[in-house]
This record gives C-alpha cells, sequence and structure tokens, in this order.
C-alpha cells in the first residue's frame, strides 16, 4: 500500500523514524519528505507532480541529507559530530528554494555524539518555520531523552534491531571466556574486539544482557557460572550499555568488561557520572 498523508499542514517539525532495517527507515523518512515539499492538493506524496519527481530523484534542493562523513580511508566516521549539526542549524534558517518547506533528513541520527545532539536539541526546541527534521535511527534509545521527547516517533515494522547471528555467536564467545575465570584470557578477548563502533557495541553488550536473561531463565548451569554471576555479569552489560549512551568510548567499555567481567569486582559500586 503506498504512503499517503491525508493533511500535509498537520506534520510535526520533527519525527523520530525507527526500524531493524535502515532501508526502510531511510525510505519512510523520504516518503515524508516528499509529502511535505508535494505540490498537489488533497492526499500526499502524489508522486507525479514535479516536486515529487525531483524528491523521488533525490535531486529536491529543499530535502537536505546529513549522514556521517568519510575518513581519508573512505571510511564511515562513527558518530555525525556537532560541527555538522551547526552547520544544519545555519541552513535552516535560509528560506526554501521551490518549496513552503525544507526537510533534513538525519541518516544514523542515532550516532550523533553528545555535543551534536545538544545542537540538534536547541533546533527541535525552537524549529525555523517551515522546517521539517527527520531523523532516522536504527537504536532511538541511543538518543537522548531530552532529544526523542520533543520527536514524533515512527517504528517501521516494530523499529527494535533483532539480533543478527554474528553478534549473537560474539556474545556467546565472550560469555563462555568469562565463564573460564581467567583474566588474562579476558583481556586478550576485550582487546581483540574493542575496535568496532558504537552501535556494534550496544548490539554487542545488548546481546550479552538477552544472553544473561536466557540463561537465569532456563535456571541451567551450561557453563559453570553460579546464578548470582551471571546476574552481576547481566548488570554489569546494562550498566556499559547506559554509559554508551552518555558518550563513553568504545575502547574504555571494552576495558571496565575486561576488568569486572571475571569476578565481578567494581560491579556494584561503579556509578556513571
Amino acid at each position: 500500500m503506498a504512503f499517503r498523508i491525508h493533511d500535509a499542514a498537520r506534520l510535526s517539525h520533527a519525527y523520530i523514524v525507527s526500524s531493524a532495517d535502515p532501508a526502510l527507515s531511510r525510505q519512510r523518512a523520504e516518503e515524508i519528505a516528499a509529502a511535505a515539499v508535494c505540490r498537489a492538493a488533497g492526499d500526499v506524496p502524489c508522486g507525479v507532480c514535479r516536486a515529487c519527481r525531483k524528491a523521488a530523484a533525490g535531486v529536491h534542493p529543499d530535502i537536505i541529507t546529513v549522514r556521517r562523513l568519510e575518513d581519508g580511508k573512505g571510511r564511515l566516521r562513527r558518530e555525525i559530530t556537532v560541527d555538522q549539526i551547526r552547520e544544519m542549524a545555519a541552513d535552516a534558517v535560509v528560506l526554501p528554494n521551490e518549496s513552503e518547506r525544507k526537510v533534513y533528513l538525519i541518516e544514523d541520527a542515532d550516532t550523533m555524539n553528545i555535543p551534536a545532539q545538544n545542537a540538534a536539541l536547541k533546533l527541535l526546541e525552537e524549529p525555523p518555520a517551515g522546517v521539517i527534521f527527520l531523523l532516522c535511527a536504527l537504536n532511538p534509545r541511543q538518543l537522548l531523552p531530552t532529544v526523542r521527547s520533543r520527536c514524533a516517533e515512527i517504528a517501521v515494522n516494530g523499529g527494535e534491531a533483532p539480533e543478527d547471528e554474528e553478534t549473537r555467536k560474539l556474545a556467546a564467545d565472550f560469555v563462555r571466556t568469562v565463564s573460564r575465570g581467567d583474566a588474562a584470557a579476558l583481556c586478550l578477548w576485550c582487546a581483540k574486539n574493542e575496535s568496532g563502533d558504537i552501535r556494534a557495541a550496544a548490539a554487542f553488550l545488548a546481546s550479552v544482557s538477552h544472553l544473561c536473561a536466557e540463561m537465569l531463565c532456563r535456571r541451567e548451569d551450561d557453563l559453570g557460572m553460579s546464578p548470582a554471576a551471571i546476574a552481576r555479569l547481566h548488570a554489569l552489560s546494562e550498566r556499559c550499555l547506559a554509559m554508551l549512551r552518555v558518550n563513553v568510548g568504545v575502547k574504555h567499555i571494552f576495558g571496565l568488561l575486561s576488568v569486572d567481567a571475571v569476578d565481578g569486582s567494581g560491579n556494584e559500586e561503579t556509578h556513571i557520572g
């Protein structure tokens, strides 16, 4: 069924569009953007007017995409930076070229670092007239609560990313390493796997948390870990997830896992902030 909006005048100034599949969230965001610039009367986007055709071709001047930049080796940087959001803010006050609205589509919005999110928050609190912000996110929970509270949320196919097989295997390997009680082996494991970006680290920690919860529910001694040890590991993974959300670095998180995961030292006393 084609996506249609009955009254484009009632569009919110900001949406978080989330999906387990980034292509689906991007597609829905593009549909909302097309509806915002569509010139037709009635349901929009019509798909046939000049504005819709430009939107479909990715060349409408009033639909601007913000995405992670590439480094010197052509690889995507792991974060959207505050400078990018400041550039967007400066451009947002400029009047549209062809439409009555301007739309900013932020890909991987959940990779904005904390300064970038705070800069975006100012825009969301006092948006320029006729400007719409579309934040595409794999994991909306990575966004600050203050950012989320100022956006309408649209989940496409549920919006929660399922555990992929490789992440699940990595989490299981980590738990097995922890179960052996060998601090040196755990340190080597963490050093080997600390190079991922913040989203991969968040998916890994969520998978560890889920795996620990399953082990506690089964009440089976699969790996020789006591229920107390499993519970400590579960708490540690949840704490590390919370630390990622306040922009603690991935290497720091894996360093904490290498120190605390085997014997639980510091698990009860570690605080964030």
